[in-house]
């Protein structure tokens, strides 16, 4: 009996440490499953998985994340331009992004607000994202985003057609509506990944722009950006070129009035020599911004005449030797093979 007595004990003891060990595998489980939430399958987690594609370069995976991509209707309830184009959702457009990590998880509502810190081109940036339960997978958790992370870049280039975004180069007439009819002077309204960077700039043949850089940080929001290229010094010294070309052609024509040239003499008695021309100042070419091509604007240039002329009242004969003042002017189309078309014409200055 006082065996029995002496063991009563010794369970007892032993069911309590079980139940201790027990409550602490509970216990670690959770832990565990609380850890396993966390990384893998909270609205972070989720948000994370998105932030790490884009670092990785991986845009069309991080596109196929639910909530991401977006329709004509959605852009247009949502305000923005309905005809926005995803030329730039695509891994040769995405800029630098690294060290993405989540600072917040709130909630609000239906949602979950998941803030992000990110360092995008060198610049840190903060953003945003609303996220909703999207059901189960299995019995995991899914996830997705209430409001899409793209945003629209509102892209107006003046002076050439063709530019590039992070190196990927665009031609309006491929991601414009319009095609082909595309208007040059037009904004173009273009899809982008919050977070991001994204740089313009031109540099062709004709056209260059130093890189103007936006920060996407604003799911659903437009961000206007203006670019603004400038002739290349060796395409301005090209058109310059041509125009003394062709006004040193015009002034080998001996008429009083060049045939299509902007300079002429008008004499009211006989002519007795035939009239010679020559340029003693060609004109300085500038080149301004004009749609999908250029302008040459009002210039000033001075011919030279020597003509022998007489008198009809009198009869008397006189070598005439005059500078003549006259303006040039021009348009220069850029043609779909890249090269350009100059049309010069001008006027006698008043």
């Amino acid at each position: 009996m006082g065996e029995r007595q002496g063991k009563r004990p010794r369970v007892a003891r032993d069911l309590t440490l079980l139940a201790l060990v027990g409550v602490l595998l509970v216990g670690a489980l959770l832990a565990g499953a609380g850890a396993l939430y966390r990384e893998f399958y909270s609205p972070s987690a989720f948000v994370q998985r998105y932030l790490s594609l884009l670092e990785d370069g991986r845009a069309a995976d991080a596109l196929a994340l639910p909530g991401v991509a977006l329709d004509s209707a959605e852009l247009e309830a949502a305000g923005l331009p309905p005809t926005a184009s995803d030329a730039l959702l695509r891994r040769a457009a995405l800029g630098n992004l690294r060290d993405a990590r989540i600072t917040s998880e709130t909630v609000d509502g239906e949602d979950v607000v998941v803030g992000v810190h990110f360092v995008a081109g060198g610049h840190d940036g903060d953003v945003d994202f609303r996220v909703r339960s999207d059901g189960v997978i299995g019995v995991a958790p899914a996830w997705r985003f209430s409001q899409s992370p793209l945003a629209v870049v509102e892209l107006q280039v003046t002076g050439s057609m063709v530019f590039a975004v992070n190196d990927f180069v665009v031609d309006k007439r491929q991601v414009s509506v319009d095609g082909v009819d595309a208007d040059p002077s037009a904004s173009l309204p273009l899809l982008v990944f919050s977070p991001g960077i994204y740089a313009v700039s031109v540099d062709t043949a004709m056209a260059e722009a130093d890189g103007v850089a936006v920060i996407s940080n604003a799911p659903m929001r437009s961000v206007p950006v203006e670019v603004d290229a400038r002739p290349t010094v060796e395409f301005t010294d090209l058109v310059q070129q041509r125009v003394e070309e062709f006004l040193t052609a015009c002034a080998t024509q001996e008429v009083l009035q060049p045939t299509g040239c902007p300079f002429g003499y008008v004499v009211n008695n006989r002519v007795e020599k035939l009239p010679t021309w020559s340029i003693v100042q060609q004109p300085l070419v500038t080149l301004v911004a004009d749609g999908a091509g250029w302008r040459i604007p009002d210039t000033g240039a001075v011919a030279h005449i020597e003509v022998g002329v007489r008198s009809i009242a009198s009869g008397a004969y006189r070598d005439v030797s005059e500078d003549v003042p006259f303006l040039v002017n021009g348009t220069i189309e850029v043609l779909d093979d890249g090269t350009a078309s100059i049309r010069i014409g001008g006027a006698q200055a008043g």
